[in-house]
């Protein structure tokens, strides 16, 4: 049965326009602000010398303010932890707290996500052809499904999680960040549950996600839980630790 899942995340997104985003809120400007900055940032470089409501550049400017500015209410309290991530941890951490804003704003990014990690895990590398099979047998035979995985694989590529491979279409790997930062992995571990259809998993499955294969998370405690007022653990059975989100 196909899940019903908005695709919303249609256009090739660099990282660097993430971070600047998210910088301009940082600094305390306005959604307003933002978004004629970021415009004014885009101009030569999406659409250039359109202002159509239609344009690559408008639906991009849409992804990355509705990613970090205007936020589901919902999901206000975890994009205001990500923000003080961004404050504090180096740069080159960045990237786990731009895919975790994504990955719960965007659950279409999350599928597009684990199927790739879940192929990289069964084979070692992964083809955009089986890509596309999975994503439509999720999620239907639609243009806009096709189009948006397409873009969804580029910017793996251009983030430098996924690289091409000496054959088209086929992709392996990059190298796999590991989340030093305990209370960020925790953090990572709420977000791929948002984004997931469950409100609650085991532990050890939610840390192993294929939608976190960029990452590593090392097994973590009750006491690593403890500060986050979001999540709720609990066991069942003997042995098996599971976390799930308070309402």
């Amino acid at each position: 049965m196909n899940r019903q899942v908005q695709v919303g995340f249609s256009q090739r997104i660099q990282l660097e326009w993430l971070e600047f985003t998210a910088q301009l809120l940082l600094t305390g400007s306005t959604r307003s602000e933002i978004q004629a900055v970021v415009n004014n940032f885009l101009e030569d470089k999406l659409s250039v010398g359109s202002e159509s409501k239609s344009s690559s550049r408008r639906k991009t400017i849409s992804i990355l303010l509705r990613t970090w500015v205007g936020v589901p209410a919902n999901l206000e309290p975890l994009r205001n932890e990500a923000l003080d991530y961004l404050r504090t941890l180096p740069e080159d951490q960045h990237l786990a707290v731009h895919w975790g804003m994504i990955m719960a704003v965007y659950p279409f990014f999350a599928v597009v996500a684990e199927t790739v990690g879940r192929l990289l895990r069964l084979q070692g590398t992964v083809a955009a052809v089986s890509v596309q099979r999975r994503i439509k047998e999720q999620l239907g035979e639609r243009e806009t499904v096709s189009r948006a995985t397409r873009r969804v694989l580029r910017c793996f590529v251009d983030w430098g999680v996924l690289q091409d491979t000496n054959e088209k279409g086929i992709y392996e790997a990059a190298s796999v960040q590991f989340v030093e930062n305990r209370q960020l992995a925790v953090w990572l571990i709420e977000a791929a549950l948002i984004a997931s259809d469950s409100s609650s998993k085991s532990m050890s499955a939610i840390a192993q996600t294929p939608a976190l294969f960029p990452f590593t998370i090392n097994l973590l405690s009750f006491r690593d839980l403890e500060n986050n007022k979001r999540l709720e653990w609990f066991n069942q059975g003997f042995d098996e630790n599971m976390v799930m989100l308070r309402h």
